[in-house]
């Protein structure tokens, strides 16, 4: 891996755990600020086909609904629709009349960029300690042994810090699973639409989420621990490379290689990002419906 790139992921990683530990309103302004500098390559790649969406009306009412997210986010849903509504109204009064592209582009922007990315704000910042069932100060857990006790204090090492934590380290391991094994071993072609990806790095990648997996729900104490464990770890493999194949879809068809420059040795933001964008809901309906059906 080349040194740009490398040390640009450790600044990332480490940035990444920071907003996530803090949490709150410095993981709200992290993810606006992430979401907006996405958008922006999104719509960036629209206009290069020729098509001209609402980009200023979807900005904002992609930052409302996403402070609205991490203040209230059971009005996420409802805020989605009107948010969708209003970009519709915006385009409908404008002097040139709007085409379907135009619409289904900004929709798309509000969807993709703003809606999908709500869910680590309801994971993180607005998550119910109660749905996981988790005491982590009460349990006889090996990394008490390692840790500062600070760590081991479920005031701190909140259910909401716990699980997206897991969720991004799934994330890295099929990242980096994929990329290295691929690099190292990949010989047959996944897809037409990323050449570059194989099948021996996909496998490598949805291994290393299963293994990250596994651990994350045995220390969560979860119900089947090593089952729910597994599934998530598919799913998270799954996901996260079908993101990945989704951005690498439209940057195909707006011609371009990467979605920006803003990210030394790894492109845009959208380029870093692909792999969260699909994960955030699955996660969140995973420990929020699916796990509390197994007690």
């Amino acid at each position: 891996m080349p040194w740009t790139r490398t040390i640009t992921a450790i600044i990332g990683i480490f940035f990444a755990l920071g907003i996530l530990i803090i949490g709150k309103w410095l993981f709200t302004i992290g993810l606006c600020l992430i979401v907006f500098l996405g958008q922006l390559e999104y719509f960036q790649l629209v206009r290069a086909k020729g098509i001209i969406p609402a980009t200023k009306t979807t900005l904002i009412v992609s930052q409302i609904l996403l402070i609205t997210a991490a203040i209230a986010p059971h009005f996420t849903d409802a805020l989605f629709a009107l948010a969708g509504t209003l970009i519709c109204f915006y385009l409908l009064f404008q002097p040139k009349l709007a085409s379907i592209a135009d619409i289904s582009t900004s929709i798309l922007g509000l969807f993709y960029g703003g809606y999908l990315p709500s869910y680590w704000l309801r994971l993180r910042v607005g998550f119910d300690s109660t749905i996981t069932n988790i005491n982590v100060e009460n349990n006889d857990l090996f990394l008490q042994k390692y840790l500062p006790n600070l760590w081991t204090k479920s005031q701190f090492l909140s259910p909401a810090l716990t699980v997206t934590c897991l969720a991004f380290s799934c994330i890295w391991a099929a990242d980096i699973g994929a990329y290295v094994m691929g690099k190292s071993f990949g010989k047959t072609r996944l897809s037409n639409i990323s050449p570059k990806k194989t099948v021996e790095g996909a496998i490598a990648g949805l291994i290393g989420s299963i293994i990250v997996a596994e651990i994350g729900a045995w220390y969560l104490k979860w119900p089947y621990c090593y089952l729910t464990g597994m599934i998530l770890g598919i799913l998270i493999g799954i996901v996260s490379l079908l993101g990945d194949l989704t951005e690498s879809m439209m940057k195909r068809d707006a011609g371009v290689k990467d979605s920006g420059k803003l990210i030394p040795g790894h492109g845009g933001i959208l380029d870093r990002t692909d792999s969260y964008v699909f994960t955030a809901p699955l996660v969140y309906y995973f420990v929020t419906l699916f796990l509390p059906l197994l007690r």
